[in-house]
């Protein structure tokens, strides 16, 4: 199940959030549930992602209620983010690609905490449920790098059910914000253009990518990064479809692209290695059975949708 179309399942319902009386009786709803987010990971109950409102709250002290909107058939989402000090690091042996640190609520051995990337790769759970922990971490993200007025300094409080942060110093009025970011796979013929930075697994390739800057459309960053980063110059800029990223708080527009010729100049700053594949190798790397065992994107992400396009494409 890919993370790219499931941002739609959530009705966020803005007009409630400051409805104090309403959220109230939502919160009282029998099928109200919670997320709940333990620092940047999600906090599961058995096998399951959702807990009551009772549940939610006996788990610990919390920073920060959120409200995430209603699912369609209605159902109320909230959102619970734990005090740093209800968690507890076991151990840490991340590796810059892969998330492996292990958090635990001490006390509760019922409880355990996992990092959404491992959920969404597990297709752990139905399309509501992934949007509404991807919005809760990326909300809670939002949050915790913005505690102080950006205008003034002084210390900001959130409002809005969690959707805004006003600093009481300066009146100003601070809102989540989102980075996108340009993601495309680039073709020349039948051969499309496959980059990997040092930190990826071994022998695994992607689509390239780079943040949009301010000023800029999204046909420019796509030209622009692609010069940057392979040397490539290109053209024929189509959009095909985006996908909510919160790791932490990013959107990936996804779009395809026509390079100019194939002569390749790599920025080293940026990518370890990129090269052309034809349509067959690509073939092969979605199917697992490359013959130099280069991979491809995992199902989760939006460069998969992007080189599978590509590849079924005639």
């Amino acid at each position: 199940m890919s993370m790219a179309y499931v941002s739609g399942d959530l009705d966020r319902r803005a007009d409630l959030r400051e409805n104090k009386e309403a959220l109230t009786v939502l919160r009282s709803a029998p099928d109200a549930r919670v997320v709940v987010v333990a620092r940047d990971q999600m906090v599961l109950a058995g096998q399951g992602a959702l807990h009551s409102v009772g549940d939610a709250e006996g788990v610990g002290a919390h920073r920060l209620e959120a409200f995430l909107g209603l699912t369609p058939d209605g159902a109320p989402r909230f959102a619970l983010w734990l005090d740093d000090e209800m968690v507890a690091m076991r151990e840490d042996t991340s590796d810059g690609f892969l998330d492996r640190r292990v958090l635990v609520v001490p006390g509760r051995p019922d409880l355990s905490l996992v990092d959404l990337r491992s959920l969404t790769l597990k297709s752990a759970f139905d399309p509501p449920t992934l949007s509404a922990m991807a919005t809760a971490k990326a909300l809670f993200g939002w949050h915790a790098s913005h505690g102080f007025c950006a205008k003034c300094g002084a210390a900001s409080q959130a409002a809005a059910a969690g959707w805004r942060r006003e600093c009481a110093a300066c009146k100003t009025q601070h809102f989540p914000r989102t980075d996108p970011v340009v993601i495309m796979l680039v073709s020349e013929g039948d051969h499309c253009l496959l980059g990997r930075q040092a930190r990826f697994p071994k022998g695994f390739y992607s689509a390239l990518a780079g943040f949009l800057e301010p000023g800029e459309t999204i046909e420019a960053a796509v030209k622009r990064e692609v010069l940057e980063e392979a040397g490539i110059a290109c053209h024929d800029v189509v959009y095909h479809a985006c996908q909510p990223w919160p790791f932490p708080t990013t959107l990936m527009i996804g779009c395809f692209a026509k390079a100019t010729d194939r002569t390749i100049k790599i920025d080293h700053d940026e990518l370890e290695d990129a090269r052309w594949f034809s349509r067959a190798e690509v073939r092969q790397m979605l199917a697992g059975s490359h013959t130099e065992g280069f991979g491809a994107p995992n199902p989760m992400a939006i460069a998969r949708t992007l080189v599978e396009t590509w590849a079924n494409a005639r």
